[in-house]
């Protein structure tokens, strides 16, 4: 039998003052806790806050894709 997968796909954002990696890692932490079956991230856009010269936090936003329940 063919193993068939349907994905629903949401927008997510995610920031940390740390790493582009980290805001990414803290927005599927954070999606994992209502959301099951997450199996993809594709990221669309990558920013960083800057003051006084230096990033301050960075910010990602992705497309995340997860398998309907049967």
């Amino acid at each position: 039998m063919e193993d068939h997968h349907v994905y629903k796909t949401l927008e997510l954002t995610g920031s940390s003052p740390k790493s582009i990696e980290d805001a990414i890692e803290t927005a599927i932490g954070r999606a994992s806790k209502t959301i099951r079956n997450i199996k993809w991230v594709e990221v669309l856009q990558q920013r960083a806050h800057v003051e006084n010269g230096k990033i301050a936090h960075w910010q990602v936003t992705m497309k995340v894709g997860f398998t309907l329940d049967a």
